[in-house]
């Protein structure tokens, strides 16, 4: 549950909803909020200014597994399913024990882009018959981010061609 905070940083003025008042008081066990403001009491960057709830964004994803070795046929297949069951993958390298794969993802925020692409691999480990490797590595960066690092040379090149490449 959502408990106030005795100092907060909302906006001045009539309909604020801070309280000087009375600070809260917790128990043992309770829990601390993460947050001093409600999600109504400040601008969001990107938020819809009709409900103030944060728009979807583009991240730029690139999830690495890696583990025991495993026949290149296999591992390629099992990333040729994933790209099917899943067009939004731009591309997938792979080696006989790791793999790299490369996707845009629209989520909220850093935080969502980043939970989903960790539950990839696991989720469709069977479906599409992928390795049984731990993910290794995680880079989850926003649509500007990932282009101003090509237009100045940094980061990985553009995600071409496009589809499932051995390393």
């Amino acid at each position: 549950m959502w408990q106030e905070a005795a100092v907060r940083r909302g906006r001045p003025g009539p309909g604020s909803r801070a309280s000087s008042t009375s600070p809260t008081r917790r128990g043992a066990g309770d829990q601390r909020a993460l947050s001093s403001v409600r999600p109504g009491d400040r601008a969001v960057p990107g938020a819809d200014e009709q409900d103030g709830r944060p728009r979807p964004r583009l991240w730029h994803v690139t999830l690495s597994a890696a583990g025991e070795t495993t026949p290149l046929a296999e591992v390629r297949a099992g990333l040729e399913q994933l790209a099917h069951d899943h067009p939004f993958l731009l591309t997938s390298r792979y080696a006989e024990d790791h793999a790299e794969i490369r996707y845009w993802e629209e989520a909220r925020d850093l935080h969502d882009a980043a939970a989903v692409a960790l539950r990839l691999w696991g989720e469709h480990r069977q479906t599409a018959g992928l390795p049984p490797w731990e993910i290794v590595g995680l880079e989850v960066i926003d649509r500007e981010t990932y282009h101003q690092r090509i237009a100045e040379g940094y980061g990985p090149p553009p995600a071409r061609p496009i589809g499932v490449h051995p390393y």
